[in-house]
């Protein structure tokens, strides 16, 4: 059973991930947050989704792509909240 609530800020890059967890490389082709970068003018929406697995972990392989993540993730997910955030 999980037991994280919440995660420090910076975690991965501090090392203070919860016990277990993995992080997967972005769009950049890094692990870590990106962070906002809208076009100068334009206002950009980012949706966070926090899912409830039925699963107490996937089974992914090491490096494992964005795309097999999310389908693995939507494929065991029972319950999600999401909120979004307003960038510009």
């Amino acid at each position: 059973m999980a037991t994280a609530t919440s995660l420090e800020l910076n975690a991965s890059a501090n090392g203070k991930m919860p016990a277990g967890a993995t992080q997967i490389s972005n769009d950049y082709g890094v692990a870590g947050f990106g962070g906002a970068c809208p076009p100068p003018g334009e206002v950009h929406r980012y949706i966070f989704t926090v899912h409830a697995l039925s699963v107490y972990k996937l089974d992914l392989p090491e490096n494992t792509s964005n795309a097999l993540t999310g389908f693995m993730v939507h494929a065991n997910s029972i319950e999600s909240a999401r909120i979004t955030a307003v960038y510009n």
